[in-house]
């Protein structure tokens, strides 16, 4: 798709941008002017796939938590999916431990300082490295990101879409054409805040914004059609009877080691199903294969608790037994008390259950 309007991509566009951003932005962050690129990592690993609001308070415990990289690359696993417990998309959190191992091992302990380097670490693409590239080191990388590709696809007037491979290449060709080469930092930060605060995917300010003129999408009434996806996401429902065995001041937990969702977190012993069943005959069926002891007690049943993922909905209910015995008992897992509870990392819908039982 040829690029439409009198835009031309230039020097007039990042001259414009950098003077809007020296004199009206007004977003402020406390990672923005970050040189340290450890920092700059983990606050761009944390905000993939989540709110600014939501972040903050993540990077903060992290920082204070684990100040250097070094510091996150000692922990134990379990201790950091602790700490990143309710942020969710959990392999970022997985690639965080294996890159900083990586970072502290590979290249004593300090943060690679070149483009190929930084892409070659596990859990960081193009958009990231080129993020830590320019903010850390001030290397001529565009960076490409949600804000990015609709900013540049309402100006120029670009209908290719976004997830597609032609236009990965077209924008990532036409953002770095853009780049301000010797402001590479400064113009990454102006044009992400760019499409936060004006060029926004709702109700964007498209009556005080600096490109109005020469915008395609204004000019043409394309601001709500562009930026544009080919790709349809097809949610999977699924749903989790989860037992929870309870053996005198004890509950039964495993880890998540298969390959699914919630990979090292921790859950109670579960039955998938694809209906939903009644509780009395979960248990029927649990006592029948022998996954309880049988004569188990039934205690409560918890009303459905749903997490909505990228990919899959998780709807799921809580059946609390209480069992005479370990003994004969299949379902695997580790017993631990109400207290020691509080230092593994569950899934989002099972913290919610456990930190409404437990209150």
């Amino acid at each position: 798709m040829k690029k439409k309007g009198k835009n031309t991509p230039g020097t007039p566009f990042s001259v414009t941008l950098l003077r809007w951003h020296r004199e009206q932005n007004t977003r402020s962050m406390p990672w923005k002017g970050e040189k340290d690129p450890y920092r700059i990592w983990l606050s761009e690993i944390i905000l993939q796939q989540t709110r600014v609001e939501q972040g903050l308070a993540y990077y903060e415990r992290f920082t204070a938590t684990y100040p250097r990289i070094t510091d996150l690359a000692a922990a134990p696993d379990t201790a950091v999916l602790k700490l990143w417990e309710g942020l969710g998309y959990y392999s970022r959190c997985r690639n965080l431990i294996a890159t900083a191992r990586i970072v502290a091992n590979d290249f004593n302990g300090q943060f690679p300082g070149n483009y190929d380097d930084i892409r070659s670490l596990k859990g960081i693409g193009p958009y990231t490295a080129a993020a830590i590239a320019s903010f850390a080191f001030n290397l001529p990388y565009a960076v490409l990101d949600g804000n990015v590709f609709r900013v540049l696809s309402r100006i120029f007037g670009i209908d290719t879409p976004i997830d597609s491979s032609t236009g990965k290449k077209q924008f990532a060709a036409l953002a770095q054409e853009l780049l301000d080469k010797e402001h590479p930092a400064l113009y990454n930060q102006a044009i992400m805040d760019f499409g936060a605060v004006i060029c926004k995917p709702a109700q964007p300010l498209c009556a005080t914004c600096v490109f109005r003129e020469q915008c395609v999408a204004f000019r043409e009434n394309l601001v709500t059609a562009l930026p544009v996806k080919e790709k349809k996401i097809r949610i999977r429902k699924r749903r989790f009877n989860y037992l929870v065995l309870h053996y005198r001041d004890q509950w039964m937990i495993r880890e998540r080691t298969t390959r699914d969702i919630w990979q090292q977190l921790y859950d109670f012993p579960l039955l998938e199903t694809e209906t939903d069943i009644p509780p009395e005959q979960i248990i029927a069926n649990a006592e029948q294969e022998g996954f309880i002891p049988a004569g188990t007690q039934l205690l409560e049943v918890s009303e459905e608790y749903s997490q909505q993922l990228s990919h899959q909905q998780v709807t799921a209910r809580f059946i609390h037994l209480r069992i005479k015995s370990k003994t004969s008992l299949k379902a695997a897992g580790d017993w631990v008390s109400g207290e020691e509870l509080a230092q593994y990392p569950f899934p989002r819908l099972v913290r919610q259950y456990l930190d409404q039982y437990l209150a």
